[in-house]
C-alpha cells in the first residue's frame, strides 16, 4: 500500500521536480538520445538481473521441497 502510494505520488510530481530548461537543454545539444539509452540499458541490466534472481529463487525452492 505505501509502495503503491510512493510511485503514484513520484509520477504526479515528476513533471514540477523535472525542469523544463533542463529538458530543452538536453534536446537542443542532442544528449537526450544519450539520457534514453543509457536509461534503456539500466532498465534491461535489471529486468535481466530481475530474472536470473528469480529462477535462483525457483530452483532453491525446489530443492527444499525436494529435501523435505
Amino acid at each position: 500500500m505505501v509502495r503503491n502510494y510512493l510511485i503514484s505520488s513520484i509520477l504526479v510530481f515528476l513533471p514540477w521536480l523535472v525542469k523544463a530548461d533542463s529538458l530543452d537543454f538536453f534536446r537542443s545539444t542532442g544528449k537526450m538520445y544519450s539520457v534514453v539509452a543509457v536509461v534503456l540499458v539500466l532498465f534491461i541490466i535489471l529486468a535481466i538481473y530481475l530474472i536470473k534472481l528469480d529462477k535462483r529463487i525457483t530452483q532453491v525452492e525446489q530443492n527444499k521441497k525436494h529435501e523435505s
